[in-house]
């Protein structure tokens, strides 16, 4: 049935972190602005409670903490139920499996999150208890990439997902001081600096990465900055054993400073293999003037564009990283006039006045189509 104005949302999300959930909070902040009546749902310490209630977002210290739970699926339904809520938007696990449970019979809309390209089946069971359940009316994905595997995995209602990307404001950089990195790390004046901010995961792909830093010219002056943990590991350590370059690749470990390294580095590369959507490190190193280097796979290939906002290379090839590497070290200018368009893209193409407009509109053609609820 048609809904009042303003619309009534609520979100279950966790907001713990500060600044890794920025981007999706600044979402609610803007829709709260546009008169749309915000309601969050998220846990005590949660780093964003008294910006969200300044703006005029109502916050609910509590969120779900376990799947399938009697108490919790209550807890949310009569919230829905007592509230009028129009629109749930859940953008994690155990929010997902609660809230979809607790919309069961109601006329509120349910939407979901997705920022991850795998491990969504058409043929798991377990995945009708969260993406494909039919209780489902949208999907928002954080990238096409996304949108398209989800897409494949459906027989019907192919029109769920819908891409929004989580857009950003390059002003929340601004006040990152870049380290002189050859000073701290006594590099050559003449070196390229590269740095990749990822946890070792085999999607990361940074294997291919080591190996194509042994693939350059050994008098190269070009050194790596492996920031994140659990880098320096046998597997990645023996890649580099016999080759000049193990002397060139700099292991950090995790770091509370990443963004500091990231904007005083030349370059920024991830090479990952798979499971992307639109990684976050790689906004964050555009949005800081850093060249970025990535690989063409899904999500993160909608980020650039090739030869004017970075480089794009065939994922899982080191000589592709390699050649990549090289142009920038041949091209320095060119290199720096690409971390320039890199910020520019952000600012055009992925800024969160877009996400937040692209969600109002989503919110009000659901509640305009009656679409829903069972």
């Amino acid at each position: 049935m048609p809904s009042s104005f303003p619309p009534k949302i609520l979100v279950i999300s966790d907001y713990r972190d500060y600044h890794s959930t920025r981007p999706e909070a600044a979402i609610y902040l803007g829709l709260a602005r546009q008169g749309f009546e915000v309601t969050v749902m998220t846990y005590p310490e949660a780093s964003w409670i008294a910006e969200f209630e300044a703006a005029g977002v109502r916050v609910v210290p509590w969120h779900p903490i376990r799947k399938f739970d009697r108490r919790e699926v209550k807890k949310i339904r009569e919230f829905l139920v007592e509230n009028e809520i129009d629109i749930l938007h859940l953008y994690n696990s155990v929010a997902t499996v609660n809230g979809i449970r607790a919309a069961r019979g109601l006329s509120v809309k349910v939407l979901l999150y997705r920022g991850y390209t795998g491990n969504i089946h058409w043929w798991d069971p377990t995945a009708y208890l969260k993406y494909l359940h039919p209780r489902v009316d949208k999907i928002v994905c954080n990238s096409q990439g996304v949108e398209e595997l989800i897409r494949r995995q459906l027989f019907s209602r192919t029109d769920k997902p819908v891409t929004i990307h989580k857009g950003h404001d390059v002003r929340w950089y601004a006040g990152y001081e870049p380290y002189d990195l050859r000073k701290k790390f006594s590099l050559p004046a003449n070196a390229l600096l590269l740095v990749t901010v990822a946890n070792n995961r085999r999607m990361k792909g940074v294997p291919h990465l080591l190996k194509a830093m042994t693939l350059l010219p050994e008098d190269l002056p070009v050194y790596l900055l492996l920031i994140g943990r659990d880098m320096d590991t046998t597997a990645n350590l023996n890649l580099l054993k016999k080759s000049p370059a193990r002397e060139k690749v700099i292991f950090t470990g995790f770091r509370n400073d990443v963004l500091n390294f990231v904007a005083g580095a030349d370059a920024f590369v991830l090479p990952s293999v798979k499971g992307e959507s639109l990684t976050k490190s790689v906004i964050e190193a555009m949005c800081l003037e850093v060249a970025p280097v990535i690989t063409a796979i899904p999500g993160n290939r909608e980020l650039v564009a090739h030869g004017k906002s970075g480089l794009v290379v065939e994922p899982g090839k080191a000589t592709a990283l390699r050649d990549a590497i090289l142009w920038l070290f041949n091209n320095r200018e060119a290199a720096s006039e690409l971390g320039r368009q890199a910020r520019r893209r952000i600012e055009t193409h992925f800024n969160t006045e877009q996400t937040v407009e692209k969600m109002a509109a989503l919110y009000r053609e659901l509640l305009d189509s009656g679409q829903g609820g069972s």
